[in-house]
């Protein structure tokens, strides 16, 4: 609190003197208890971003349950004519805001920004009492109702005061910054559209407002100033930029436009920055970014890590990024919900293209229901959709609104609800395509602009080889639709896979059986012109207190970011042409039975020379880029060499003579915890 009073008081003379927008972070000085605790005597420091099941006290529970966040701020007297707003930028999932015991508002969903109002509920001149009420128990009233990803619960993200004359560019449509860039029509020519922007005033019926759009380089190359009318709708300024420069993966060029309040001087200003491209997708074109194939190789990102929980901030947004940008994906798919703000930033700047999902899923499990047929649930869903587009639609890294994933077809009927979600997204958003995510036959593949299909055959039906035969049916009879694809299976690095004699385990899921997933997908389904996108389930393992190790370890990498699987480098090979792999598949297997063995290597500089102690050993190319050789006889202590040009792997292993489990009579074998995440 003392923190917070330090930093009000420092600004507060630039507040003043500028009669503009101020924004204060408020992170500091929050003390936090459970509401099951009945009292804050207790209550322990914290700073945000926070979740306490990652908090200590949490002892290694999963605890869903309601969480009490009480700061203080002194709001000078001087601010009597101002208006006051608090922003959080994410409270998972159900938030209450009191301001001096009086009741501001409530939100429901944990994934995007909200802003309340508390002009009216705040003492100037002295100390004022900020309380927040956070639950992430589950409810049938909020989204989603069916996840696999935990809701960590907290004020996982970070929060501010905003501080504006009576009238200002308003904070409150949906969580946004206010502006809204609707390009309508772009070309290398011209880039054509709207510019949306929300008004409110306590006092005024009209304002001065003054639009700026600058070119990336910092020229000012289109104005407007008019006066506006301030009522319940937004005021639509159309605009023009002669010969713009694209946004696009290779060439991210971002422009700023800026909304000012006033006629003799600026009384609000907001910034916000853009880009301009045309998406158009076409089952026999592709994905096109400004007329220009571009084949997406995207990765699904969830909201986590070992350290952090779901409280990530900008450096473990960059350190993923950089994973990201290793592997060679073009996209992520933000699952369930948006990420943080920041990300999305980064992404704009970088040009890695984004799909955000709205949170109506259903996770793999038979007890869930992911759609209830009522009104509450129904407003739910829409409302978050709304705020999502609201506030991203700026972002031109944001290439398609998510609007549903793997849903039932079974029991209420979800198609109507689904359209309407579809039509909202629509709506608010014209220059952007919607997809699902499906594992389903039915109408319920027919709603949104573009189709991701969920496929796991060979997991646990069938073989892999069947992917192929369902990649021929779907080409044969609905090669018509505009498809993607989406695949991935768990698989653990301390989980053993043996060439003979397994023992069947319940929960047993090595890193093997999943490589061999995906090698045999990828020869099957990588750069097959019927799909104008395949995304990979998940980049790295995330939190699940649903699962058996607490983890999903359908990831790439695992939870801690620590180690790659060898599905990592396979998708290396094929999609980062800047920097060439090459990797000796399944070396932390060091000790193997049998004599025959063979080897596989993925590489992405030529045909690899592969030599098992001082002998060359023969290599075919299986798929692109990987190569297996013949199986050899090998004993004892042997060196595995791979060299393609200057590029060099090796592992040393054991065959022969290897301890294999063995079940004990009379006794059950039960699982043990996974230890490398």
């Amino acid at each position: 609190m003392k923190r917070f009073i330090t930093l009000v008081l420092l600004m507060l003379g630039i507040a003043l003197s500028a009669r503009a927008r101020e924004v204060f972070p408020i992170n500091e000085g929050w003390r936090f208890y459970f509401k099951s605790e009945r009292t804050s005597d207790n209550a322990r420091h914290v700073t945000l971003p926070h979740s306490w099941n990652t908090d200590p006290l949490a002892q290694g529970y999963w605890l869903e349950t309601t969480g009490n966040y009480m700061n203080g701020m002194y709001i000078p007297k001087e601010w009597a004519s101002k208006r006051l707003f608090v922003k959080f930028y994410g409270v998972q999932s159900v938030a209450d805001v009191f301001v001096n015991g009086s009741h501001v508002g409530t939100h429901r969903g944990g994934g995007t920004a909200f802003v309340f109002e508390i002009t009216d509920k705040v003492r100037f001149g002295t100390d004022n009492a900020l309380l927040v009420m956070v639950s992430n128990s589950w409810r049938d009233d909020v989204l989603p109702t069916s996840t696999d990803m935990n809701s960590y619960g907290g004020i996982y993200r970070e929060a501010e005061l905003i501080v504006t004359e009576s009238t200002a560019v308003s904070p409150l449509y949906y969580g946004s910054d206010g502006v809204l860039i609707h390009p309508q029509s772009v070309s290398a020519e011209r880039a054509e559209g709207e510019i949306e922007v929300h008004l409110t005033s306590r006092s005024e019926n009209t304002c001065m407002l003054n639009l700026e759009i600058s070119a990336p380089d910092g020229r000012t190359l289109f104005t407007k100033r008019q006066k506006a009318k301030i009522e319940d709708k937004p005021v639509l300024i159309p605009f023009q930029v002669e010969n713009p420069e694209l946004w696009s993966p290779d060439h991210p060029a971002l422009y700023t436009v800026t909304a000012a309040i006033g006629e003799d001087s600026i009384t609000d200003r907001v910034v916000v920055r853009t880009g301009f491209r045309s998406l158009n997708v076409t089952p026999a074109d592709g994905f096109l970014i400004n007329g220009v194939r571009t084949p997406l190789h995207g990765v699904v990102l969830h909201h986590d890590n070992a350290l952090s929980g779901g409280t990530l901030v900008a450096q473990d947004y960059d350190a993923d990024l950089q994973v990201v940008r290793r592997i060679g994906a073009n996209a992520i798919r933000s699952a369930v919900m948006p990420h943080a703000q920041y990300l999305y930033d980064r992404c704009d700047e970088t040009g890695l293209m984004v799909w955000i999902d709205a949170p109506l899923q259903r996770s793999p499990f038979l007890s869930d229901m992911a759609y209830f047929a009522t009104p509450a649930f129904e407003e739910n869903g829409l409302q978050q959709l709304r705020e999502i587009i609201a506030q991203h639609i700026n972002h031109p890294s944001v290439v398609m609104w998510g609007i549903f994933s793997q849903l039932w077809m079974r029991g209420d009927d979800v198609t109507p609800y689904l359209r309407r979600l579809n039509e909202t997204a629509h709506t608010m958003d014209a220059s952007r395509p919607t997809v699902a995510c499906s594992d389903q036959d039915g109408t319920v593949n027919f709603i949104t602009d573009l189709i991701v299909w969920k496929q796991d055959v060979g997991w646990q039906r069938g073989s892999t080889d069947d992917v192929a035969v369902w990649r021929d049916l779907l080409q044969k009879n609905w090669s018509h639709l505009r498809s993607g694809v989406q695949y991935g299976e768990p698989g653990f690095l301390g989980h053993k896979s043996y060439t003979s004699q397994a023992l069947p385990r319940s929960n047993w899921l090595p890193e093997e059986r999943q490589t061999r997933f995906h090698e045999e997908y990828a020869r099957n389904l990588q750069n097959d012109s019927l799909f104008w996108g395949v995304w990979i389930e998940s980049l790295f393992d995330y939190g699940s207190s649903r699962r058996p190790y607490g983890v999903n370890g359908t990831g790439l990498l695992t939870l801690n970011r620590r180690e790659a699987k060898d599905a990592f480098y396979l998708y290396k090979a094929l999609w980062n042409t800047a920097e060439p792999t090459l990797h000796i598949v399944n070396k932390r297997l060091r000790m193997r039975d049998g004599n025959m063995q063979l080897f596989r290597v993925y590489s992405s500089a030529g045909t690899p020379l592969i030599m098992a102690g001082a002998d060359t050993l023969a290599v075919t190319e299986y798929a692109p880029c990987q190569y297996r050789t013949d199986s050899v006889s090998l004993q004892g202590v042997v060196e595995i060499k791979a060299m393609a040009g200057a590029l060099r792997d090796s592992v040393t292993i054991r065959i022969g003579n290897v301890l294999k489990p063995k079940r004990t009579p009379g006794l059950r074998r039960t699982a043990g915890p996974q230890t490398t995440n």
